[in-house]
């Protein structure tokens, strides 16, 4: 078996005691962003499995983006990312 040789951890134990690996993450070529997908990214990016630099280059999302996504996981947890959910958690 051929493993890529990557920088940082490839796997990281979550707050919650899950096991989280660079295989969870979603694909590179992913269009559609459920909620899921995005608190998964986030959660590897709070665990240190990845950069928040190379989670952006990898998934083309800006630091802006990237940042938002963290504060309504943060704040309202998973549903606060659904794109249907959006007007309901955004601050006035």
């Amino acid at each position: 078996m051929f493993l890529k040789r990557v920088n940082g951890p490839r796997m990281v134990t979550l707050p919650d005691g899950s096991v989280m690996s660079r295989a969870d993450l979603p694909p590179v070529d992913t269009a559609r962003w459920v909620a899921s997908r995005k608190a998964c990214v986030v959660k590897a990016v709070d665990a240190g499995l990845v950069s928040s630099d190379e989670a952006c280059h990898r998934y083309g999302l800006s630091e802006e983006e990237l940042q938002a996504w963290r504060e309504a996981l943060a704040e309202h947890g998973e549903q606060a990312l659904k794109a249907t959910a959006l007007k309901q958690y955004r601050q006035h």
